[in-house]
């Protein structure tokens, strides 16, 4: 990818540019806590958008996407806005440098990426991290905090691409370091990392891809319900809220209001007891907390669909260590926690049974946690 890169950028713009990289992401564990004040417990992956970028002297922006084939170019003004959608994440990272009173100047990039797209990896997030970075350190000196540069990320996808979302992707992706996971609370922004090296398993994505479309909005609906709880227990969520608490006004709700509730108090504690039992290096209680998360989108939160169950099956029958849902669910990919000796007979056995009732194979990705985003060249000299 960094030759093909460096191919296509000399061939368009001649002169020297500076590569730059982030990644996707996974979470671990902690599902729909993000918007009930709880934690997350993402990881950046081993799959990465990478641009090469020089600046050109001028106010105009020329960025091509080696993957889409196409070339946008822009002014650095609000009403310069391009109008292909890929090209926007771009222009909304610049513009949320400069409201910020970063600079940033004319500049040249090519990028492609190896994130696999509509998986639930986040490869806008590594987009924009990326291109965060990279203006941080061409025009600013990396005076931008790393937090900020995520939240720049977040900003692009709320007022240049119409997606009001959270802060992990982005957070992940830029903030990622190489065999660690980061435990994000999502009310404080404070974070910590904790060790995820296991020498005898491996993280394997399966892709269903299937997504199923629903008539009504299941996640706002969920998340009503979440507040509905909060405000009956006299909270601003469920952040605090326990089961003792949930049980003592179970007659005054309704069950569907309760059992969303339930899943999102115990995902809390799944969190912190998965941070435990990394700290010990016990990868079995990981897997266990896993399964338990998937039960509780599946039957609680009803957030699953018949092929992600059917996926986490296998993986029981298999003897993977653990496996749920990742993601907002009704579709996209299992996350499975595979001891490595179990991995390819696991893999062969996914994709023949799912076929066999489905008609097509799951896609399936095995990643690796690593680095968020970065320079390109201080890495490899880093390795050597």
């Amino acid at each position: 990818m960094k030759e093909k890169i460096l191919a296509e950028f000399h061939s368009r713009f001649g002169e020297n540019p500076v590569l730059y990289a982030s990644a996707g992401r996974i979470n671990l564990i902690g599902e729909h806590t993000d918007y009930n004040g709880g934690f997350v417990f993402p990881g950046a992956i081993d799959k990465v958008i990478m641009a090469a970028i020089a600046p050109n002297e001028t106010d105009k922006v020329r960025v091509f996407s080696i993957d889409i084939n196409e070339e946008a170019e822009f002014g650095l003004n609000e009403e310069d806005a391009p109008k292909q959608s890929w090209a926007r994440y771009v222009f909304g990272v610049c513009r949320e440098i400069l409201k910020r009173g970063g600079i940033v100047k004319g500049f040249d990039a090519v990028f492609a990426g190896n994130v696999p797209l509509g998986a639930g990896l986040s490869s806008s997030a590594a987009l924009e991290s990326c291109f965060a970075f990279a203006l941080n350190d061409l025009f600013n000196d990396n005076t931008i905090d790393k937090f900020e540069l995520a939240r720049i990320g977040q900003s692009t996808e709320h007022n240049y691409c119409g997606v009001n979302c959270g802060i992990m992707d982005q957070f992940a992706s830029v903030m990622g370091q190489k065999g660690k996971l980061m435990r994000l609370d999502c009310r404080s922004m404070e974070f910590e990392y904790f060790p995820f090296d296991p020498e005898d398993y491996e993280l394997v994505l399966v892709d269903s891809r299937v997504k199923h479309e629903l008539a009504d909005s299941p996640y706002n609906k969920r998340r009503e319900s979440c507040e509905r709880v909060a405000k009956r227990l006299g909270l601003e969520t469920l952040r605090d809220a326990t089961m003792q608490m949930l049980n003592s006004i179970r007659t005054d709700i309704t069950a569907e209001d309760y059992f969303r509730a339930k899943f999102v108090i115990e995902e809390k504690d799944r969190v912190l007891a998965v941070c435990d039992a990394l700290n010990a290096g016990d990868y079995e209680t990981v897997g266990q907390k896993m399964y338990e998360t998937h039960k509780g989108l599946s039957e609680d939160y009803e957030v699953s669909c018949e092929e992600l169950d059917f996926l986490n099956d296998i993986a029981k029958e298999c003897g993977v260590t653990g496996s749920r849902i990742m993601g907002g669910g009704f579709g996209g990919c299992t996350i499975n926690l595979v001891k490595k000796d179990l991995a390819p007979e696991f893999v062969e056995t996914v994709k023949t049974k799912f076929k066999e009732k489905y008609g097509h194979e799951p896609k399936v990705y095995p990643v690796v946690i690593s680095d968020g985003a970065h320079k390109v060249e201080e890495t490899v000299e880093e390795v050597n």
